[in-house]
């Protein structure tokens, strides 16, 4: 399966009620596929996860794939620190028809590198379909290390790493010694570029729920070798991808996508709307780069 190119990882669109936004969900979604994005990923981080009933969960999922099937690829979000539960959303999302699920390292519960190998293993031999690893350190308190992934990257199904780590010497290791054609995707925009300069094929993205056209064109340039014009929008965009992270993610992106018109609705609790002071930063961001 190739994976190479830019991903969305959706927000889940809220209504004032602080119920799903069905409309606003597929109307995301249109927007994402108009402006040339590879793919989306629903119910990740970005998309409040941990905050989703599992009967949200799974409706998410459907109305993704209603949405984006045979558009776009799908990458759900079916990742916990309870390996049984993992595998019930990876089942649910290969039968609602996802192409791919994205599973995210253990959290709170720190397993040893040999319980995130089994956690892994157990569920790519379970659910067949394409799985990415996805280690996130700083959200879940447990580096997945180099050698796990490589160890990983050897058991059938699983097929990338969304690598949010930014520890480059971890990066190269991983690049340099996976088999061929197991794929490394960045989980942090701003270092999508350097990381693509060292061997990874695209990114998951937060920014791209507001410039999906500006992502989705500076990692299509340097797949086709356009390595300054992929360069220029990286700089371009730069300020874009620090400021979404000024507070708790998706915080900023959803008030970015409300100061631009767009289906997001307020996170849910315990995430809150950032400060007015943030938001300020945030929407001067925004219209340098005439986003508003």
């Amino acid at each position: 399966m190739d994976l190479s190119g830019a991903y969305t990882a959706i927000v889940t669109p809220f209504d004032e009620n602080g119920e799903v936004d069905e409309e606003g969900l597929r109307r995301n979604i249109r927007f994402q596929i108009k402006e040339g994005i590879d793919g989306i990923v629903p119910v990740g981080t970005t998309g409040e996860s941990p905050t989703v009933t599992e009967k949200e969960h799974e409706h998410i999922i459907d109305l993704s794939v209603e949405a984006a099937k045979g558009k776009i690829k799908v990458i759900a979000g079916t990742g916990s620190n309870s390996t049984a539960e993992a595998i019930h959303y990876t089942k649910y999302a290969k039968d609602a028809g996802a192409d791919a699920a994205l599973l995210v390292s253990p959290y709170y519960n720190k397993p040893t590198p040999e319980g995130m190998y089994q956690h892994f293993k157990k569920i790519a031999e379970t659910v067949d379909i394409p799985q990415i690893l996805y280690n996130v350190p700083g959200r879940t308190g447990k580096n997945l290390d180099a050698d796990t992934v490589l160890r990983l990257s050897k058991v059938k199904n699983i097929v990338a790493l969304k690598e949010a780590g930014c520890d480059l010497e971890q990066v190269m290791k991983i690049l340099r010694d996976a088999p061929q054609g197991f794929t490394m995707l960045s989980g942090e925009d701003s270092w999508t570029y350097a990381m693509m300069a060292l061997g990874a094929k695209g990114v998951i993205s937060v920014a791209s729920n507001v410039a999906p056209h500006a992502v989705a064109e500076m990692v299509h340039k340097y797949l086709k070798g356009d390595l300054e014009g992929s360069r220029k929008l990286h700089y371009k965009y730069l300020d874009l991808y620090k400021i979404i992270f000024v507070e708790t993610s998706p915080g900023p992106i959803k008030a970015a996508m409300q100061m631009m018109g767009m289906p997001a609705g307020k996170p849910r609790l315990p995430l809150v709307e950032p400060t007015e002071a943030s938001k300020e930063k945030l929407r001067k961001v925004l219209q340098e780069l005439k986003l508003v």
